[in-house]
């Protein structure tokens, strides 16, 4: 399908420069500009924040934490 489009001068020398380099047709450049654009899923256009939870805590006497086995012995100890 032919089409016109009025396109920044910049943006088309550096298509153009790109077309010469990989061998391929403006069109072509254009093109697959265009469908790498249209695949992108969308955005919501909102942002997500992710609120991080933290609890202060205490060490517990006569764990060892490098020794997984003994604070699973614990926990479970604890119910």
């Amino acid at each position: 399908m032919r089409t016109t489009l009025d396109i920044d001068d910049a943006v088309l020398r550096e298509a153009k420069k790109t077309a010469a380099r990989e061998g391929k047709t403006l069109t072509r450049v254009v093109e697959e500009a265009l469908r790498d654009r249209v695949a992108r899923p969308k955005r919501s256009g909102k942002r997500f924040r992710l609120r991080l939870l933290t609890k202060k805590g205490r060490r517990v006497p006569g764990i060892d934490l490098s020794d997984r086995d003994a604070l699973y012995r614990r926990m479970d100890e604890r119910g």
